[in-house]
Formats: C-alpha cells, structure tokens, sequence
C-alpha cells in the first residue's frame, strides 16, 4: 500500500509518518493475526510525494526504476480515499506518458546500457566469470524490457515478475510460445 503525501508536507513530516506507522503495525492485533496466515503475510506501507525523477543508471546498475515508480503509484494502483485533487494532478502530469524528448533520451540511455551488458557476457563466459557474467544478463533482460515499454509508450509494473501478462496484456505483443522439449 502507499500513501500519497504532498511535497510540502512529505518533507518535513516522512520520518514521523513511518515511525506512526511502525508503532501502529507492531501493536495492532489486525496485523498480528495476519502474520499468523503465513510466511512474510503482512502489509508494507509506503509513503510518497509524488515526486517522479529518473535516478542515474550505471554500467552494471541494470534497469531503473522511474517508469516502474509512475505506473505502480498512478497508473496500476487503486485509490482507496482522496482528501485532495493531488493524485489526479499528477495523473493528468504524467499520463497518457511522459514527454517525448524525456522519452527519447531514456530509451536512448537504456538501449546503450543494455546493449552494454549484452556485450560484456561472452567476455565474462571467456573468463570463466560465470555469475558476473549472469548478473550482466538479468540486468540485460531488465534493460530490454525497460526499454520495450519506453518503447511503446507505456508503464511497466515489474521488470522481474509478471513479465508474460505485461508483454501481452499490457503491451499487447503477440504470445511466442517456445517448446523448448522439441528445440533440443
């Protein structure tokens, strides 16, 4: 869950809000019995301001998490109760998608760094590097699927989950099914 919290507001009073919230988690009985369902049921809270900027993105950082931040908080999320306009003047701010120069620049930086990687594993795979080698993998699959949705113009949720249902549902690509049995 996540709380939407005004800038002014956030800047000040985001340590309070969490120590509240730890206070009120580790003593309501609510969230006692819900530990008890299972292994890690619980709730995590999040408090945010709504404030979207891209961090910087390394060699080996693989893909960030700008796109994923707008379309978890604004796009793929349901507000429960609204005291403000605030939400919907950041929906109107960032939707259908963000500028386009902003969109060119990104999917030119992410491209670079993803093809990057690509271009690092034969070298690890050569140097027997075998795990470095994976690493620079799984952060290629998550730069190309980065790049894929900057691509079309639309927000992810998860670049490590969910993958099938997004490249279908939400992109609306074409299902590739691969019998890997018969491909041997």
């Amino acid at each position: 869950m996540a709380v939407l919290v005004r800038p002014e507001i956030f800047a000040t009073k985001q340590e309070k809000l969490a120590e509240q919230w730890r206070e009120f988690y580790e003593q309501a009985d609510v969230f006692k019995k819900l530990q008890q369902v299972g292994k890690y049921s619980h709730v995590d809270l999040e408090f945010f301001d709504g404030d979207f900027v891209p961090e910087p993105h390394g060699w080996t950082s693989g893909a960030d998490g700008f796109e994923l931040e707008i379309g978890n908080y604004l796009v793929y999320s349901v507000p429960l109760w609204k005291s403000s306009d605030y939400l919907d003047s950041l929906k109107a701010q960032w939707f259908p998608y963000y500028d386009e120069t902003s969109r060119r620049e990104r999917l030119a930086m992410v491209r670079r760094y993803c093809l990057n990687n690509l271009d690092h594993i034969p070298l690890y795979v050569n140097r027997g590097l075998y795990f470095q080698a994976f690493d620079r993998l799984y952060n290629t699959i998550g730069e190309f699927l980065q790049a894929l949705f900057i691509a079309h113009r639309t927000y992810p949720i998860a670049y490590d989950k969910w993958i099938r249902e997004q490249v279908e549902d939400i992109l609306g690509l074409l299902h590739c099914q691969i019998n890997v049995a018969q491909s041997v």
